[in-house]
């Protein structure tokens, strides 16, 4: 298996497979960052968005991810810290309203109001201070984990690779239904719950093959989802 996954995953973390995915927006941010038209803040709350808004079908992820910045007016930072946000009842994205959106918009302000990164913020500390749920540790946190993944993986391909404080070993795995079936399918794990036990069972053994990089597995199940 492992010479298959080393290839599927050669394969998958390619742009080409990503170009109508919500990743695309923090890169948009991540160009004009180094063209010296945005701020680091502005990658991650885009980020952190485009990650929460990861569920469904790419292209009504990346329609609805659209419609946000464009509430935003392409200022990301600049909308959170002016603390002015939509908030109502209607849907942004899915069940995902707008209100709710306001409400992860008010923690990012009283987050960047004394501080200036959220690589600072562990996964439970993001959940908790900026998305305002309750600790839960049998939760895969599996948005959290894409945001960190697309933050901190730094081959230069897929993910933007802007954190450095934290190494690409420490990452865990986004554990959504499709990359907990395609293990269950591949015998990676036994687990029935796409819950973080399963998210970590299937992160250490991919971290056997890519030691320093054990997220990268997440491209080869996506893969082994295309190939079947």
């Amino acid at each position: 298996m492992r010479d298959k996954f080393e290839a599927l995953a050669k394969k998958y973390n390619d742009n080409h497979y990503f170009e109508c995915d919500p990743v695309i927006f923090p890169k948009h941010f991540l160009q004009l960052y180094k063209e010296g038209q945005a701020s680091l803040q502005d990658i991650e709350i885009s980020a952190l968005f485009a990650s929460h808004l990861a569920w469904g079908r790419r292209d009504m992820i990346v329609r609805d991810c659209k419609r946000l910045f464009e509430e935003m007016e392409w200022q990301p930072y600049n909308y959170v810290m002016g603390g002015e946000f939509r908030d109502d009842d209607s849907s942004l994205h899915r069940t995902i309203k707008w209100c709710e959106i306001a409400k992860i918009c008010t923690g990012l302000k009283d987050f960047y109001s004394s501080n200036d990164t959220l690589e600072t913020l562990s996964v439970d500390d993001i959940r908790e201070k900026i998305f305002g749920r309750k600790r839960d540790l049998n939760a895969a946190n599996k948005k959290i984990h894409l945001f960190r993944r697309w933050m901190v993986r730094d081959d230069n391909i897929v993910d933007l690779g802007v954190w450095k404080r934290i190494k690409p070993s420490e990452l865990i795995i986004p554990l959504d239904v499709h990359v907990h079936r395609n293990a269950l399918n591949c015998g990676i794990t036994k687990r029935k719950s796409a819950d973080f036990k399963a998210a970590k069972e299937i992160t250490e053994y991919f971290a056997k093959i890519f030691p320093s990089d054990p997220c990268k597995g997440d491209f080869c199940l996506f893969g082994a989802g295309i190939d079947k």
